[in-house]
């Protein structure tokens, strides 16, 4: 009797032992796809470079105002985060702005942080990639300096190709949506 429990207890071991090497197995094949830059920050990386831009700012009532800028996308830590500087005029004001882009792995979506001079506020948005029309969309929100209210955005950026990029965005308030702005960027030479 005391032989069996001893085979047992020694094959109960080895069996843990033996679960435990392919849980940990499993973990770490886990953890290697959720950092290892794949397909969609590839298409991140279209927008590495330095960038002319044109912006088209359109005020409540209609009105167009053009300005242009300068921007700059570099990749960062491995081709995992892209890090964007903006710079140019907004409404006869300097303006700048930083921007960090990337694509989660485990949440299997975009994620694009937002920060500039023309406020202290963080926005941050999520989206995804819509194959079909080759577009990049996120939606966010963040506080309207004037009202104080939550403010909603979506934006839509198409890689026209590897020398245009389009940037739409538009703000959502009272259940009504507006075009705020469209950029184009169009690559250096």
């Amino acid at each position: 009797m005391k032989v069996s429990k001893f085979f047992f207890v020694l094959f109960s071991l080895i069996y843990s032992v033996n679960s435990i090497a392919q849980d940990q197995e499993q973990m770490m094949k886990k953890w290697q796809e959720a950092i290892t830059p794949g397909k969609m920050h590839e298409l991140l990386s279209k927008m590495v470079g330095e960038w002319d831009t044109e912006m088209t700012l359109i005020d409540p009532t209609g009105q167009e105002m053009k300005s242009k800028g300068v921007s700059k996308t570099e990749s960062i830590l491995g081709g995992r985060y892209f890090l964007t500087s903006q710079s140019g005029m907004m409404m006869g004001m300097p303006f700048e702005g930083k921007g960090l882009d990337a694509y989660d792995n485990v949440a299997k979506e975009f994620v694009s942080i937002w920060v500039d001079n023309m406020g202290t506020g963080v926005t941050v948005m999520k989206g995804y990639y819509d194959e079909k029309t080759k577009t990049l969309n996120y939606k966010g929100e963040s506080l309207d300096a004037m009202t104080g209210q939550t403010v909603i955005y979506r934006t839509v950026t198409k890689i026209d190709n590897d020398n245009k990029i389009s940037f739409d965005m538009y703000s959502i308030q009272n259940g009504k949506e507006a075009k705020m702005f469209t950029m184009i960027y169009t690559r250096k030479n």
